[in-house]
């Protein structure tokens, strides 16, 4: 499979050309255009109860587009978000990634939803991240651009602000100062990195532009 991401950091989409027998999955609705050979359907990603729990706590679809032909083919999909596509390459490796940033995948790929801390039932991004592992590609996106970091050592980031992480590195959420100032100040809370690793963040959180645009639209 052949990929080319485009459009980024504002409005990415990924065009990819499928060889023969080639099959990649799709979160539903993502698919902008493709040939008219290729074969659409609905695939499980997991087990029964692996794909609802997933659907239930880590805010995704039961099913995925599947895409395939014994030609091959091509076609493009993108987020319903503004924003950036990244390519994650898993090679018997796994990866964490925020509810409701994953995108698509190819067969090979294993995606489940993992709990978060009880803290994080405050975080406003919900207590479920999603662990993605096995062999394969993974695309994933953000709202607004993408910062990709090397952390070695201690690393604060707003909690809205991250996608994705590798799970060599350690977190935990706190508040800036204490829980008094930080439910005073109008500030999130904080994802505290530590460790050796690669983050994934966005440079813009859904939340902060919708509390931009409802005093506007009142």
């Amino acid at each position: 499979m052949r990929f080319d991401i485009k459009g980024n950091p504002s409005y990415g989409e990924v065009d990819v050309d499928l060889g023969p027998n080639e099959t990649i999955l799709i979160e539903p609705g993502a698919m902008s255009r493709m040939s008219s050979n290729l074969n659409s359907s609905f695939q499980r990603q997991g087990g029964f109860f692996s794909a609802m729990f997933r659907k239930m706590f880590g805010g995704e679809s039961f099913f995925l587009g599947k895409y395939e032909h014994p030609d091959g083919g091509k076609l493009t999909f993108a987020p319903s978000v503004p924003g950036s596509v990244q390519h994650y390459q898993l090679s018997n490796n796994n990866i964490n990634i925020m509810a409701g940033a994953f995108l698509a995948c190819t067969p090979g790929v294993n995606v489940k939803a993992k709990f978060g801390g009880f803290k994080a039932l405050f975080s406003g991004e919900g207590a479920f991240l999603l662990e993605v592992s096995g062999n394969g590609d993974l695309f994933f996106n953000s709202f607004g651009g993408i910062v990709e970091k090397e952390i070695n050592g201690d690393f604060i980031v707003d909690t809205g602000h991250v996608v994705a992480f590798e799970p060599s590195l350690n977190y935990k959420i706190s508040g800036m100062g204490n829980w008094k100032s930080t439910m005073l100040s109008g500030e999130g809370l904080v994802m505290t990195f530590s460790g050796v690793g690669k983050i994934y963040l966005q440079t813009r959180t859904i939340d902060g532009i919708a509390s931009w645009l409802t005093p506007r639209l009142i």
